[in-house]
C-alpha cells in the first residue's frame, strides 16, 4: 500500500470524499460507503452510492452513468478492462461487479503467483442487477436486462433480458 492509498483509506475523512463527488459530478455519496479518489473514476449526475458500498478503481477506469443507485453492501472493483455502468441503473444491495480474473492453468504454481488478465464489464442504459448477483469479468449486458436475485453472470447478454440462475440463463425476453 502506498502513501497516498494509506491517507485516503485512513486518514481522510469520509465526508471530504462525500462533499468531493457531490462538487465534481453532482451525486450522492453516503458517508459510510468506501470510494476512492481516483482520477479513473466517474459518477454521473445524480446518481447515489450507499451505506457500506466499496469501490476500488485503482488499477482501470470505472465510469457510472447518471441516475443510477448503488445499493448497500456492493462491491465494484475495476482492472485494466474497466467496467461501465450506463444510465438507470438499479444495482440492488450486496452486488459485486468484477472485471479481473486469476489464471489458474498451472498446478505447480500458486494461483495467486500466476497473473491475472481484465476484459472488462459493460452494463447497458437502464439495467436492473437483484440483489446478490455476481458480475464476472467479461460481461455485456445490454440495454433494458434483469437479473434475478444471486444469479452469476458471464458472457454477452442481449438486450431486454431477463436472466436467473448459477450461472445465469435467459429465462424470458422482455418486448
Amino acid at each position: 500500500m502506498n502513501v497516498t492509498s494509506f491517507v485516503q483509506r485512513f486518514l481522510l475523512p469520509r465526508w471530504v470524499i462525500s462533499l468531493y463527488y457531490f462538487l465534481k459530478y453532482r451525486c450522492k455519496v453516503s458517508t459510510r460507503a468506501e470510494v476512492e479518489l481516483s482520477p479513473l473514476l466517474s459518477i454521473g449526475r445524480g446518481s447515489e452510492v450507499s451505506s457500506f458500498t466499496k469501490i476500488k478503481a485503482s488499477y482501470g477506469p470505472l465510469h457510472i452513468g447518471k441516475n443510477c443507485f448503488i445499493g448497500a453492501g456492493c462491491f465494484i472493483a475495476a482492472h485494466q478492462g474497466g467496467v461501465v455502468i450506463g444510465d438507470d441503473c438499479l444495482v440492488s444491495p450486496h452486488v459485486t461487479i468484477l472485471s479481473s480474473n486469476y489464471h489458474f492453468r498451472r498446478l505447480d504454481v500458486p494461483i495467486w503467483q500466476q497473473g491475472c488478465s481484465s476484459k472488462g464489464v459493460r452494463i447497458g442504459n437502464n439495467v436492473w442487477i437483484g440483489s446478490g448477483a455476481c458480475i464476472l469479468d467479461g460481461s455485456v449486458l445490454g440495454e433494458g436486462v434483469i437479473v434475478t436475485p444471486n444469479s452469476v453472470v458471464s458472457g454477452i447478454i442481449p438486450q431486454n433480458a431477463i436472466l436467473q440462475g448459477n450461472p445465469a440463463k435467459v429465462i424470458f425476453t422482455r418486448r
